[in-house]
């Protein structure tokens, strides 16, 4: 006879609380949601039947103080791996291999404006330098550029900044990060040299987004908006600021927790739940389009 045992989701809030106070970027929030986690734990909210079921009530919750969409419980088919950080890097290789280095897509489109596609993220810089170098370097000869970001799901800031120094002609003061180990605060500049040729500062840029547009994806656009450097084009992004990493808290659940945050040295603020808004707005679908019709007659002026 085969007993099964029922799901307990006490540990699990527990080790939550635990890592939340220990972790999250925001000392004062994680105090309340502690309190939070706590009290609802107690009056049976999170009286479910197995792990995957305790990912809506709990991720709910966690968001419901400052509506940071990288805190939450991600429930995982496969047993989460017990290091802290439960990243598939075998995954996360394949998708780079079959992406060409996270640039699947380089196109000369009518009147010379260039189209590079970054996607389906931004892959960690020691990996991607090479494949976005090239991808930048052969687009560097074009009158304009767009940058398709629809489709990228965020990644590495490192890379987010190689990207920003191709695009500009000095070193630029791109972002800073906020981290709560060690209460310290990280510049962001673009890189004074980088391999191949540059883009440069002056040409015109244009960068597409849509909704599921997320976190390092969503800061390249940020950035170069924000110091006027291109022009976005699509729709409002899904608004995660926040770098996060990632704690095993039962053999099938990982806590996803913001370890810093994002501050802009021109709007001071960053994109955390409200998304980048496009200068121009439109639906995914129609962006290229949209902008490559904005380039044409931005060289023709």
């Amino acid at each position: 006879m085969t007993t099964t045992t029922a799901f307990e989701a006490a540990p699990v809030v527990e080790e939550t609380t635990r890592l939340l106070a220990e972790h999250y970027a925001f000392p004062e929030v994680a105090g309340q949601l502690v309190d939070l986690l706590r009290r609802r734990l107690a009056e049976g909210a999170y009286d479910v039947g197995s792990a995957e079921e305790l990912v809506g009530p709990l991720t709910e919750d966690l968001q419901s103080v400052n509506g940071d969409r990288h805190l939450r419980l991600i429930h995982h088919a496969d047993r989460v791996p017990t290091k802290k950080g439960a990243a598939n890097m075998e995954a996360m290789r394949r998708d780079f291999d079959t992406s060409l280095g996270g640039a699947p897509r380089v196109e000369l489109l009518d009147g010379g404006v260039a189209l590079v596609e970054l996607a389906p993220m931004l892959f960690p810089l020691d990996w991607a330098a090479e494949p976005v170098s090239a991808a930048l370097t052969l687009a560097s000869r074009a009158q304009a550029l767009i940058v398709d970001l629809r489709a990228n799901l965020g990644g590495d800031p490192d890379t987010v900044a190689f990207v920003c120094s191709h695009l500009l002609d000095r070193r630029t003061h791109l972002n800073s990060m906020y981290w709560r180990k060690g209460d310290r605060t990280e510049q962001s500049w673009s890189l004074p040299h980088v391999p191949g040729a540059r883009f440069g500062g002056s040409k015109p840029v244009y960068v597409l987004t849509a909704a599921n547009t997320f976190s390092a994806a969503e800061e390249l656009a940020y950035d170069l908006q924000q110091l006027g450097r291109a022009v976005i084009v699509g729709e409002p992004t899904r608004g995660g600021a926040h770098p996060r990493d990632g704690w095993t808290v039962h053999p099938h659940l990982e806590a996803s927790i913001p370890v810093g945050r994002a501050i802009n040295p021109v709007s001071g603020t960053n994109w955390e739940g409200t998304g980048v808004q496009p200068d121009v707005s439109c639906p995914a679908a129609e962006a290229l389009d949209r902008a490559h019709k904005l380039a044409l007659a931005r060289l023709t002026d």
